[in-house]
């Protein structure tokens, strides 16, 4: 028989906007910093830890296999294993879903679990024919070659790209992320009005929850090597409104598109850990759980609308465990975009699409407004891309917790046209 696993604790950076300049943290420092006192105020000594998984998608080249970086900052033991998982805006919940496995079907009892991203230190890539310039002047053997192979330097090989606008931009369909959430509004009729309200709403959620202290055991200090000190997410602005947002301009289809800076999510840094357990390692360490995992799955779809992969991933949840989209009392979807997760709320609540397509046979229905990231999500507080899955994950655990609920379930959609999603019950 399967395992029970649970989510004992875990614990994140403040998410800090990118300002056009690497950041005072790189993903390992962000992992380190929340990890540390995370890992200090456990009752188990640091060997009853079997195994460490971190997700990160912008990998520097310093730290190549975080996950083994960051074990071996921690004061982990060099004996304990450590991995990177890589699956896009998933790859924070694909740590926590690895974890999940491997408790499951016990060859492990205490899993650390996380994703880290510094979004800020994406690096700068050289064009294609920098690149082959660059490959001429190195194979140039006489002084001759060399002088003519250096003639043909441009000035337009000085002007590098930004690695994640590269990073953004699915190489299949060559769309972005956000004219991928451009066609979601067009196809679900989601108005500019309707997506600017949506992430004020998340701004008020969000600086609501940090002013009730809502994240005191969650989200823990970050300090940087010039002493400088983060205590919160700083690209909450909790004097937004509508009137405001609607003075944006569309980013990726002008003049008449639906995507502005104000209701897409931020480019941040950060980190967060979640601390998966055993049954037995719950009562041999006098463990407290926030949470239980009752199921998984991860589904795809063509990228060109992956934004819905949130709806594609939990269809099958909801149909194993024979509930509806009702029966679930706190939803957290990554907020990519507000149109997009509109997008999905609207998909679940179509019969055709909920019956037809997804085969829910009469279990869609329209998720509630107040059951759906309660406390704010990416558009005001950041989406680091490999830890975000992490997080709502986490998130949902306490949110459950503090409010008394009983089943949540966290998704996100992935870019290349997937989506991940995670039941979780009171512990």
């Amino acid at each position: 028989m399967p395992k029970s696993v649970y989510i004992v604790d875990g614990s994140r950076t403040p998410f800090i906007k990118a300002r056009g300049k690497p950041g005072p943290f790189t993903p390992v420092d962000l992992a380190v910093q929340c990890g540390r006192p995370l890992l200090m105020r456990q009752p188990f000594p640091e060997t009853a830890i079997d195994l460490v998984i971190l997700g990160c998608v912008n990998v520097i080249a310093d730290e190549m296999n975080p996950a083994r970086v960051a074990s071996l900052r921690l004061g982990i033991s060099d004996e304990t294993p450590a991995f990177s998982v890589q699956i896009n805006c998933g790859s924070g919940m694909q740590s926590i879903d690895t974890a999940f496995r491997y408790i499951e079907r016990g060859t492990a009892d205490i899993v650390l679990a996380g994703g880290a991203e510094a979004l800020s230190h994406s690096p700068l890539v050289l064009r294609r024919g920098a690149v082959d310039w660059f490959a001429r002047l190195n194979g140039a053997k006489t002084a001759g070659q060399k002088l003519k192979a250096a003639s043909g330097l441009k000035p337009d090989y000085l002007k590098p790209v930004l690695g994640l606008e590269r990073g953004l931009t699915d190489p299949i369909t060559e769309l972005n992320m956000g004219q991928t959430a451009e066609i979601l509004a067009h196809l679900f009729d989601i108005s500019r009005r309707d997506a600017d309200t949506f992430a004020v709403e998340s701004h008020h959620r969000l600086a609501k929850a940090t002013h009730e202290g809502w994240f005191k055991d969650e989200m823990l200090p970050a300090v940087a090597q010039d002493g400088s000190v983060y205590e919160k997410d700083d690209g909450v602005r909790p004097d937004s409104d509508v009137k405001s947002l609607a003075k944006l301009k569309p980013v990726f289809e002008k003049p008449y598109g639906k995507v502005t800076p104000g209701n897409a999510s931020q480019i941040t840094d950060g980190a967060s850990w979640t601390i998966l357990a055993s049954e037995e390692a719950v009562q041999q360490h006098g463990l407290k759980p926030i949470a239980r995992i009752v199921d998984s799955e991860w589904g795809a779809l063509d990228p060109s609308i992956m934004g819905l992969g949130p709806v594609v991933s939990t269809a099958p949840i909801l149909k194993r465990q024979e509930m509806a989209v009702a029966d679930i009392d706190l939803w957290e979807i990554n907020e990519a975009f507000a149109a997009q997760v509109l997008s999905c709320v609207k998909a679940l609540d179509d019969s055709t699409i909920a019956d037809e397509v997804l085969g829910l046979n009469g279990a869609g229905g329209r998720i509630a407004m107040d059951r759906l990231n309660v406390d704010g999500g990416a558009i005001s507080l950041g989406h680091p891309v490999g830890t975000s899955g992490n997080r709502i994950t986490l998130h949902l655990a306490n949110a459950m917790k503090r409010l008394g609920k009983r089943r949540g379930i966290a998704t996100e959609c992935i870019g290349g046209g997937q989506g991940g999603a995670m039941l979780l019950e009171a512990a």
